[in-house]
């Protein structure tokens, strides 16, 4: 069922933009709070958008958005676990504190710092949330990488003179995917989750643009004034995604732990 979800949330992020004639940055005012019809499927906002179309693209750049957060946590996360395994001593030492020091930051409060000091937007959030987010996945594959590194197989390409980069890539990387799909997915839903509270609070995708986390803030003033139709749409669609990707990291995870046994 999960990954039915999924499948119709990139549906609609893919072919929803595509099928809807209109546009979801304007609108006519005349046209606010329009219930659902053969025009507007889902109805309008307090500014006259049409619902479905700004649910679409909504879709589509939060699902972009935390993809790119999920892609560079694996990519800043799984170079640090490496290059500290591979090379130990003091290159270990010092990276496993730098991971210690992020560890220390909510990722939240580091994409807010981000933010006041480079200014709003989801690129800032984007890398933000990725740099926060990279401690846990760089300990996951440090910790299951070292274990690799001092297996007779890793040793034995060593004194074949095979050199450090070949055996990363080769024995090493292959070894932990399971690992880095698993974080992979369990991070797209908290980095999903993160960048709507950002857009919710100003401070990630920007008015009048379209976003899940951003259609929930907007949506309070159509709440209060008997409209819940677009906090409640987006609302439901971050809490069914994320719950869908835990649901999938879950299982992955538990198809590794079975492997194992």
């Amino acid at each position: 069922m999960c990954l039915g979800w999924l499948a119709l949330v990139a549906l609609l992020a893919v072919l929803g933009p595509m099928i809807t004639p209109f546009d979801a940055t304007e609108g006519n005012i005349v046209d606010r709070y329009l219930p659902a019809s053969a025009e507007h499927w889902l109805g309008t906002d307090q500014a006259g958008r049409d619902l479905f179309t700004r649910l679409a693209v909504g879709a589509r750049s939060t699902i972009l958005a935390a993809l790119a957060v999920a892609g560079l946590t694996v990519l800043i996360g799984g170079t640090l676990a490496l290059v500290a395994v591979w090379f130990g001593g003091r290159v270990d030492g010092a990276i496993t504190r730098f991971l210690d020091f992020l560890f220390s930051f909510p990722n939240l409060l580091l994409a807010v710092l981000a933010v006041a000091v480079f200014g709003a937007g989801v690129e800032t959030a984007v890398v933000a949330l990725a740099i926060g987010f990279s401690p846990y996945t760089a300990r996951v594959i440090r910790s299951v990488a070292l274990r690799e590194r001092n297996l007779a197989y890793v040793k034995s390409a060593e004194l074949q003179g095979i050199s450090g980069l070949v055996i990363t890539f080769r024995h090493l990387l292959p070894n932990v995917k399971q690992q880095i799909l698993t974080g992979a997915s369990i991070n797209f839903g908290y980095a999903m989750i993160d960048l709507a509270a950002l857009s919710f609070l100003g401070f990630g995708v920007q008015p009048p643009d379209a976003d899940w986390g951003l259609m929930v803030s907007s949506g309070q003033a159509s709440l209060l004034a008997g409209y819940p139709q677009e906090s409640i749409f987006a609302g439901t669609c971050i809490v069914l995604t994320v719950a869908a990707l835990g649901y999938l990291g879950e299982q992955l995870g538990g198809r590794r732990a079975a492997g194992r046994a």
